[in-house]
């Protein structure tokens, strides 16, 4: 007795600790409208459209690019057939069919709803992972794709009587299919309590009480089988009575009752379908006490504000996904506009699954803490979880999987071996990104020069559009107006925030009332609004997929619009497409009336995956009925989008969106709705800056190009740099054409289409792309079985080949027994074709076909044209029996008059149609012997013409309508070039040009118009008598025409140069871009404009800018014709009145009080005394307006300050430009807005003796160098993007030598033996090269480029030498100076590589190293590499000169000079950073003579490198 109770007792206890229980309805994949899904309209039988698979699935052994799904619990890889075909027959269905749960349902009068999508989610992907393996332990399946359908509260279709009413009995269950390349798997999901009817009753049961019980499995489907005939295909059923359906929720085949999992599909071979084998039995589970974790310390009195989906728990997860503001969309739900599914899925008892206590864990397991969520926050749209963590209250703590750390809940097995890597998904993420691994997944992140989150990545500063649809249902007035998919497109200028949105074909009611309901363009400005520092655009967090929800409140009618707008990802085109729904009442606007809204700022509210805000806003209505209205409206919304848990965050928390421009106006005629919206992002509560204190990339003022990108620089600086994907100077960017340039990342069996700022890659006819999505595969035709039942198909590289197997002959696709006959003609000619080329016929070539005698058979088609003819018993075409693809057929067996080609030309024309001619086409006119009439009109167009007896328009006899036409009996003469030309255009589309192309004019000879015209774009031009242009003579519309009559001259260099901007694009200018203007002469105009910025400036004869003329817009114009000329008696402009007038310039012409200007005196010096404005603040200058240390005061009186320049003397004064150097050997250095001197003392910097060259104010001065020949010193200049000269003889003036295509113009150095410059450009990575004079410029490298720096030039070797700043792989090159021979010559051991100098007396190179921090020498065949310093801080610039090395310390701003042969360094601080001599020149006087006989002896010349230290 006692054994027998303790055997019941471990029964028990064995059955409690056991027990296993169903699937929860909470537990089965997540659907719905919120995470992306279709819903299927309601209906007893209705078929989804096609569903095109992103890539594409085996079913069996066969593969299928589309889907279907059915209301009646199936899914088919084809179109399906009317429900009474099937619904009531048995098992297996005579085409393809997944079936759940296959029965006659019913969702029609809100009884369920139906819901599925495909889906790339990586959490959904490794969730079915994780279950096949369960079914499947030896599997090594790793899902890259699944489909998710759910019937979810379905019926069963029920035929009410009086006496019967409805059974309310209702299903749920889902179907997943997750597949590979090579594998396809099937999941059956039947929650607990999820199936309460198991049949239904047949439609025609004639009041017979039967039921079918529902049919759950899968069929192949039928098969072609020998000729025309056809077989059962293979199926497996998982039910055949009642009692099975049963066990569809109380079994499993995974351990888990309610879930089946079935292999269904293999690429190689695939019998029939194979089930799990890990059975699961449902249990009633007795009462659980929950004792081991307790949850009290983490219970919270507001828990129920918050509803987290326990599907998506994952361990790997530190943070909630998705969250939403609830309080709106529940609302949102209880109107149901859109049916969506409940949206808070329940949520268990916290008693049922006990879940780890955080503290428990090791302290690295336990996240950080993180901002609350906000109240009724919801997980949806982009879920990232697996099913196998089980809720936790809202007070808990989600806690993260590290590495040997084994999680097990008892549905999966959870460790870090199978997280999400780079390795397995990286193909998610953009082809412009790079991804990256961390411990509990993996983040995708935008390579430089792009910006988004990681999976969509867009070029900075590339202007951008968006396309989508607009639906949805609007009350106005009380009329209900329905919008059925009217397009949406926007226009982004990202460059400076602005977006144009643009919905067509509004229905004009609703066009007026909803131009208040600015927000729906208003999410374009967000996403793409002009960043201010510190602060992130909404691309750049959400990417493009997300799902914005507003709800808009108007007052005070309280009239609410619903407005759902969802980002489906990036098109062909690299667009972004968003679907917009809109659903609800807005207020009546009168007809006419129009709408202004002022500027507004709204506060954007940052969460993990969800960003939500609030604002209020007022618009004015003005109307001729009502004058001037003012209304209010409420804006709620949030955005929910798939954010990566794993990496770094932006650390967002609010973030203030500023529409500073809102225009609206809806136009009748058009029927277009517009949209207009200026808008920059920035921090919360940062203030309005001063207007003059705002950078022109901030405030928009600039004059980049549309396509170009600002980089703000230090106070009013910037540059304009050139999107990814564009070229040019950052004013005037041009479309980089990667396919032309072979710059394209297409791989093998794929070409590439050019596309504005990027490009795409298009796999060749007979491949695809694989599962990364970036390489293209063969598809193989194959295992589509095209081939006949007793043939053999081959699959090649793009194409397959059918072939009869032994015993049988045809074609492949038809083979017959050969019975032993001799071959016939027929059979020998199909033969010869198919052998010759191994077997394998020419792929489009065609194949003669014979019938079941071996004979032609009478009608013959060519597969890859679709032409079908007659043939005699030889074989042989009969004439007029031709018949193009898609018109009707020939009877080749009815003897008759053959088709003329008049007659067949006709009937290819109104087939083309369905037999209907294209409305406006041009149908041929036939006569009673189906000849060409000798005269044909076009019935839309009026113009009449005659054609010979092919058809063909004779030449000169076209009449336009309503002229008298021609006589087509007389003879005509042939068609003139100009007129055959004239015909191939119009022909080109049925008689119809081609609207917008150009059509050349042909005179009353049929010869060339000497001025020909083009009508959609306005333009003229003159040409000769072959049509070709003549160069120079094509003017723009609205302006005066040539006269081509006089004889033509050569195009100058400005006709060539505005030729060339307005050809590359169809022969109209690049939005935005600059065109220059040239006189009649073909000459430059000496002032040029830009018509996109409103910038003017003069020109020399070569179009290069002049110095110091360019007027912003609104300011008055230069006056380009009169040179500047000053008066003997007048001086010029001093250094400090030349300053004072560009501060002026700068301030508007309007200092304030706070502004500084330097105080000028009569003779135009410093004052000894400066001043801030009118303040007290003020300080001592000495002669150059440097400040003098220790003077500056806040005090009521002044300081004393001594005057350091003598009087001025009555003779005539030298220019103040270039301030001669003193005698002796010196450096030149620059130093930001100036160049100076530092005479040496031997070798010892005299700082005493130290001056300004040359004071170049808005300038920063980068590279520079000197030309010992000329005495004249070259720079670049960073600000101004230039590259400058100036001489050093007293009085001389700057002179730019290059202002065009320069972005960051950097290192700079003279070839004194060969006359030439070179300099590097460190933006588009770039090396050029030109004339000392600007001429002949040319680039030299581009490639292999990432950060070029410092270049100097050995010219008596010829040799160049660069130093490239990339961090990655920093590197020292060289070549020769017309760029052959470039080498790598030092790239193991060094960090940042700044400063370079050849040192002429050990005849090696030098450089100084930031990172490394030594300086280090080589000899130039990469041998007798040494160390000469090891501790050096921060060294920027460096020159070499009598065994000495003067290098600058950027950190430090010291000057350093080091002895080359010991080891003693002398530091003399100077607050400037400089730069050297190199060489053997040892004073001024030596250079000068070294100079002259260099002229004599060249090339062995002394050189002289001067180079600047910093930017």
């Amino acid at each position: 007795m006692t054994w027998g109770k303790t055997t019941l007792f471990f029964l028990q206890l064995f059955w409690t600790v056991h027990h296993v229980t169903a699937v929860h309805r909470h537990d089965i994949y997540p659907y719905g409208m919120f995470y992306g899904d279709v819903t299927l309209q309601e209906g007893d039988d209705e078929t989804s459209e096609v569903i095109t698979l992103t890539k594409p699935m085996y079913f069996y052994e066969a593969s299928f690019n589309i889907l279907y799904v059915a209301t009646n619990g199936i899914i088919s890889t084809q179109d399906l057939p009317m429900e009474k075909q099937y619904v009531d027959d048995g098992f297996p269905t005579d085409f393809p069919v997944i079936a759940p749960f296959l029965a006659d349902i019913d969702t029609s009068k809100g009884k369920g709803s139906i819901f599925y999508r495909q889906t790339e989610s990586p959490t959904v992907l490794k969730r079915a992972e994780a279950d096949v393996r369960r079914g499947f332990p030896d599997a090594t399946f790793t899902p890259t794709h699944a489909f998710i359908a759910t019937w979810e509260n379905v019926s069963a279709y029920e035929e009410l009587t009086r006496s019967s009413g409805p059974s309310n009995r209702i299903n749920t269950f889902q179907v997943v299919l997750a597949y590979n390349e090579k594998d396809t798997y099937a999941l059956f999901l039947y929650p607990e309590d999820g199936l309460q009817f198991f049949g239904t009753r047949p439609k025609e049961s004639y009041n017979v009480e039967i039921e079918l019980p529902a049919r759950v499995g899968f069929t192949r489907g039928e098969l072609s089988y020998f000729f025309f005939s056809r077989t059962e295909g293979p199926y497996y059923s998982v039910t055949s009575n009642e009692q099975s359906v049963k066990n569809l929720y109380q079994k499993g085949n995974i351990g888990e009752p309610g879930v089946w999992l079935f292999h269904v599909g293999n690429r190689n071979s695939f019998q029939n379908v194979v089930p799990a084998q890990q059975e699961a039995v449902l249990t009633k589970a007795p009462p659980v006490l929950d004792a081991v974790f307790p949850d009290e310390d983490y219970t919270d009195p507001d828990e129920d504000e918050y509803s987290i989906d326990p599907d998506f728990q994952d361990p790997t997860t530190t943070e909630f996904l998705e969250p939403e503001d609830s309080s709106l969309l529940e609302r949102l739900n209880q109107e149901e506009p859109l049916g969506q599914s409940p949206l808070q899925p329940s949520v268990s008892d916290p008693g049922e699954f006990p879940h780890p206590d955080p503290r428990n864990l090791p302290p690295e397991d336990v996240t950080q803490p993180q901002r609350p969520l906000p109240k009724h926050a919801i997980l949806q749209v982009y879920p990232n979880r697996v099913k196998d963590v089980p809720p936790h209250p809202s007070g808990g703590q989600v806690f993260s999987v590290e590495e040997k750390v084994n999680f097990d809940s008892g549905v999966i097995h959870y460790s870090t071996d199978n997280k999400e890597t780079c390795e397995r998904f990286q193909q998610q993420c953009s082809q412009n990104a790079h991804c990256t691994d961390y411990s509990t997944g993996f983040c995708c992140h935008c390579n430089s020069g792009f910006y988004g989150n990681g999976r969509h990545c867009l070029p900075n500063g590339a202007p951008h559009r968006v396309n989508g649809k607009v639906r949805g249902t609007v009350l106005v007035g009380g009329t209900a107006v329905q919008l059925d998919s009217i397009d949406l497109h926007a226009y982004i200028v990202v460059g400076d925030g602005r977006a144009y949105t643009a919905i067509s074909e509004v229905p004009e009611p609703v066009g007026w009332a909803l131009m208040p309901v600015a927000p729906i363009g208003g999410l374009f400005g967000w996403l793409f609004a002009l960043e201010l520092p510190n602060s992130l655009n909404g691309f750049s967090i959400t990417g493009a997929e997300f799902t914005r929800r507003a709800d808009v409140t108007f007052y005070p009618g309280n009239q609410r619009l619903s407005i759902v707008q969802t980002a489906t990802g990036l098109d062909t085109q690299n667009y972004l497409n968003v679907d917009t729904h809109l659903q609800g009442s807005v207020p009546f606007i009168p007809p006419g009336a129009t709408v202004q809204m002022e500027p507004f700022k709204d506060t954007y509210q940052y969460y993990p995956s969800l960003i939500t805000s609030s604002s209020a806003r007022e618009f004015t209505v003005v109307s001729a009925e009502n004058g001037a209205e003012t209304f209010t409206f409420q804006v709620k919304q949030n955005i929910t989008y798939r954010d990566c848990s794993h990496g770094h965050r932006s650390g967002l928390e609010t973030q203030e969106l500023r529409m500073e421009r809102i225009f609206v106006m809806y136009v009748k005629e058009e029927r277009i709705l517009r949209y207009a919206i200026t808008n920059k992002i920035g921090p919360l509560g940062a203030g309005e800056p001063e207007p003059e204190n705002v950078n022109p990339c901030y405030s928009g003022n600039h004059d980049c190009d549309t396509t170009a990108q600002c980089v703000p620089g230090e106070g009013q600086l910037f540059l304009c740099q050139c999107a990814t994907g564009y070229s040019g100077d950052g004013r005037n960017c041009y479309d980089v054409d990667e396919c032309a340039e072979g710059l394209s990342s297409c791989g093998a069996h794929s070409h590439c289409v050019n596309l504005p700022g990027s490009h795409r890659c298009q796999c060749e006819s007979g491949f695809e792309f694989g599962f990364d999505g970036r390489t293209c595969q063969d598809v193989d035709e194959c295992r589509d079985q095209p081939c006949h039942a007793q043939a053999l198909c081959s699959n090649g590289p793009g194409s397959f080949q059918c072939q009869c197997q032994p015993g049988y002959h045809g074609d492949g696709f038809q083979c017959q027994p050969q019975n032993g006959r001799p071959k016939t003609q027929c059979e020998h000619h199909r033969d010869s074709l198919q052998s010759e080329n191994g077997g394998v016929p020419l792929v489009g070539g065609f194949i003669p076909q014979c019938d079941e005698e071996g004979q032609y058979r009478s009608q013959q088609c060519h597969g890859s044209t679709g032409h079908c003819w007659c043939v005699d018993s030889r074989g042989q075409e009969r004439a007029g029996t031709r018949t193009p693809p898609g018109t009707p057929r020939m009877n080749c067996d009815e003897s008759g008059r053959p088709k003329t080609q008049c007659e067949q030309h006709k009937d290819s024309l109104q087939s083309g149609n369905g037999g209907v001619p294209l409305v406006g086409g041009f149908i041929p006119q036939c006569d009673e012997e189906g000849q060409y009439r000798s005269q044909q009109c076009h019935g839309s167009t009026g113009h009449c013409w005659c054609v010979d007896s092919r058809g063909q328009e004779r030449a000169g006899t076209r009449t336009p309508p309503g002229t008298p036409r021609m006589n087509c009996d007389e003879p005509g003469r042939p068609k003139t070039q100009c007129e055959e030309h004239r015909y191939s255009l119009q022909s080109g589309n049925g008689g119809v040009p081609l609207v917008g192309g150009f059509i050349p004019q042909c005179d009353e000879e049929g010869q060339y118009r000497s001025q020909q015209c083009h009508g959609s774009t306005g333009h003229c031009w003159c040409v000769d008598s072959r049509g070709q242009e003549r160069a120079g003579t094509r003017t723009p519309p609205g302006t005066p025409r040539m006269n081509c009559d006089e004889p033509g001259r050569p195009k100058t260099q400005c006709e060539q140069h505005k030729d060339s901007l307005q050809s590359g694009n169809g022969g109209v200018p690049l939005e935005g871009a600059f065109v220059p203007q040239c006189d009649e002469e073909g000459q430059y105009r000496s002032q040029q404009c830009h018509g996109s910025t409103g910038h003017c400036w003069c020109v020399d004869s070569r179009g290069q800018e002049r110095a110091g003329t360019r007027t912003p817009p609104g300011t008055p114009r230069m006056n380009c014709d009169e040179p500047v000329i000053v008066a003997p008696t007048q001086r010029p402009e001093t250094v400090c009145e030349r300053w004072r007038a560009s501060l002026m310039q700068q301030y508007g012409g309007q200092p304030n009080s706070q502004h500084y200007l330097p105080q000028c005196d009569s003779s135009g010096e410093f004052s000894p005394v400066q001043c801030y404005g009118d303040s007290s603040y003020c300080w001592c200058v000495d002669r150059n307006g440097r400040e003098v240390a220790g003077t500056r005061s806040q005090d009521a009186v002044k300081p004393a300050c001594i005057p350091t320049v003598a009087p001025p003397t009555m003779r005539p004064l030298p220019r103040p430009d270039v301030t001669p150097p003193p005698a002796g050997t010196f450096l030149l250095y620059a130093q930001g807005q100036q160049i100076g001197v530092l005479p040496l003392n031997g070798t010892q910097m005299d700082k005493q003796r130290s001056s300004v060259l040359l004071a170049l104010h808005g300038s920063i001065v980068v590279g520079i160098d000197y030309d010992c020949r000329e005495r004249k010193v070259y720079w670049t200049d960073l600000a101004g993007r230039t590259i400058n000269r100036a001489s050093l003889e007293p009085g001389s003036e700057s002179e730019i030598i290059i202002n065009t295509a320069l972005t960051s113009p950097e290192g700079l150095a003279v070839d004194v033996a060969r006359r030439r410059l070179f300099w590097v450009d460190s933006t588009p990575d770039k090396i050029e090269t030109a004339n000392l004079d600007g001429s002949d410029r040319r680039v030299l490298f581009e490639k292999d480029l990432v950060n070029p720096r410092a270049i100097i030039v050995d010219s008596p070797t010829g040799t160049l030498y660069w130093t490239d700043w990339n961090r990655e792989a920093p590197k020292i090159e060289s070549s020769s100076v017309d760029g052959q021979n470039r080498r790598i010559l030092v790239q193991d051991g060094i960090g940042l590589p700044n400063a370079l100098a050849y040192d002429s007396t050990t005849r090696q190179v030098c450089w100084a190293d930031a990172g490394t921090k030594r300086l280090e020498c080589i000899s130039p065949n990469g041998t007798g590499r040494r160390v000469l310093q090891s501790n050096l801080n921060y060294p920027f610039s460096m020159v070499s000169f009598a065994n000495h090395y003067y290098y600058t310390d950027w950190r430090r701003e010291t000057l350093i000079t080091e002895p080359a042969l010991h080891g003693a360094i002398l530091g003399e601080r100077l607050e400037s950073w400089c730069c050297g001599n190199r060489g053997r020149v040892v004073d001024q006087e030596r250079a000068d003579r070294g100079t002259r006989k260099s002229r004599q002896t060249s090339p062995s010349i002394p050189k002289c490198k001067f180079t600047n230290m910093k930017a």
